[in-house]
């Protein structure tokens, strides 16, 4: 058990696509790729491929916030600033990721995504809560924390 200084997640670098461990309480110190040695930036929303998507969700001690969205989505489109905030704000307390379900089409039958956005929020590698539809930020934290109504 990792202790509540010491949090580490597994998140997939955007540059290369490496899965990472890194120490949540030091987002501040820009963590980098053991890869490619580019920074992997945790206050804001990271794509996560099919392949990584279980590793990222399962290792995180963090409630992990799922944007399920398609390139071509305008609702998700006008959403993603209100995604940018939540992961800025909650930096280091949560993860933020988005998974394209035009290229993760397994992701998406799997989860039974049947419209876009979906958000789901995943704690200890397991879905705990759903909604669909666009949100604005004081919906999203709202899922996130579970005080959704």
């Amino acid at each position: 058990m990792e202790s509540a200084t010491q949090q580490k997640a597994t998140v997939q670098c955007q540059s290369c696509g490496r899965l990472n461990r890194v120490d949540l309480a030091r987002t501040g110190d820009q963590p980098k790729c053991g890869e490619c040695a580019r920074p992997i930036l945790l206050d804001r929303p990271m794509r996560v491929d099919e392949g990584a998507f279980e590793r990222v969700v399962a290792d995180s001690p963090v409630p992990v916030l799922v944007d399920f969205y398609a390139e071509w989505c305008g609702p998700c489109k006008m959403m993603a600033p209100a995604l940018d905030e939540v992961a800025r704000e909650r930096s280091g307390r949560a993860l933020v990721v988005k998974v394209d379900t035009d290229r993760s089409k397994g992701l998406a039958a799997r989860y039974r995504i049947t419209g876009m956005p979906t958000l789901a929020v995943f704690q200890d590698g397991r879905e705990v809560r759903r909604q669909m539809g666009a949100m604005p930020k004081h919906a999203l934290t709202a899922l996130l924390d579970g005080t959704v109504p």
